[in-house]
């Protein structure tokens, strides 16, 4: 079995954590909220005073975080950055939503510093994460993927490995740009809906059947209807991860108007006080 070490312990990272702990690997955790990081020591964690810490004497070291600017203090910070503490030969994995640019800038530093690097994003959610049955989208070397397959199986159902470091990242970001834009169409198509006078529930079951419509959209209907907002996946994260995306399309120099539209959107939503709710809450702001 594994030493690892676990770098954020938010609603994915502490079910992550706990998945590996079940498989039998000796873990090591370190959250900024030392409250979160308790709760793992029940499960058999040892907890780590900081980053540099928690990463002293790994084989692998693993970061689920919130966004960009976590995931550079965690890694790189001068006094207690988790890269700092890598041991020789040790793997370092980055889970969290990024964007490209940062995810290949930390790849340097990583390989720099003499070690391996894969950027492995997810895509599911709590329940996901809790039944491991998180998909891993994975960019790096094809034989550090191969070395970390074991630990994402131990969290999820799936591994792809989609190209070079920084690929990972790409794809995500690709996956929740899709999954915000169904969402925000199927909330501005009901509210069409409940305008000309339609029965709602009859129309979602019916436009469910047809063959255009996703297990995605299905699902994120029926959250509608039902007034079911709980986060799972919150606006105010969509909003982060689609403004990466933009980051991303003008570095390509390229264009994406309906990422853009949804941005706008869920950024309504946010202004309008629903950012912590599901993504599904951005039906609100046409209340």
């Amino acid at each position: 079995m594994a030493k690892i070490a676990f770098l954020g312990l938010g609603a994915m990272g502490s079910r992550m954590a706990r998945s590996l702990i079940a498989a039998g690997h000796e873990m090591t955790v370190w959250n900024r909220s030392a409250a979160l990081a308790r709760a793992l020591a029940d499960h058999g964690a040892m907890i780590a005073s900081s980053p540099r810490a928690a990463a002293t004497g790994a084989d692998i070291v693993i970061a689920m975080l919130r966004d960009d600017q976590a995931s550079r203090s965690v890694w790189l910070d001068d006094d207690d950055g988790a890269l700092a503490g890598m041991s020789a030969g040790a793997l370092a994995i980055e889970c969290s939503t990024l964007t490209v640019a940062w995810a290949r800038e930390l790849a340097g530093a990583v390989h720099k510093a003499g070690h391996s690097f894969l950027d492995a994003p997810v895509v599911g959610s709590r329940p996901q994460a809790e039944g491991r049955q998180l998909i891993f989208l994975a960019g790096g070397a094809a034989s550090d993927v191969e070395r970390a397959t074991p630990f994402f199986s131990a969290m999820g159902q799936a591994t792809h490995h989609v190209g070079g470091n920084g690929c990972g990242s790409a794809v995500k970001l690709a996956v929740n740009a899709l999954f915000a834009i169904q969402v925000a169409g199927m909330a501005e198509l009901i509210t069409m809906l409940k305008a000309d006078g339609v029965d709602i529930t009859r129309a979602v079951e019916v436009i469910g059947a047809t063959p255009v419509a996703s297990v995605a959209a299905k699902g994120a209907a029926a959250s509608m209807l039902a007034g079911n907002f709980a986060p799972m996946f919150p606006v105010e994260l969509v909003a982060k991860d689609l403004d990466y995306v933009a980051s991303a399309v003008a570095a390509g120099r390229n264009r994406a108007p309906l990422s853009a539209a949804t941005r706008l959107a869920m950024g309504e939503a946010i202004a309008k006080g629903f950012g912590n709710d599901n993504l599904t809450g951005v039906v609100r702001i046409y209340n």
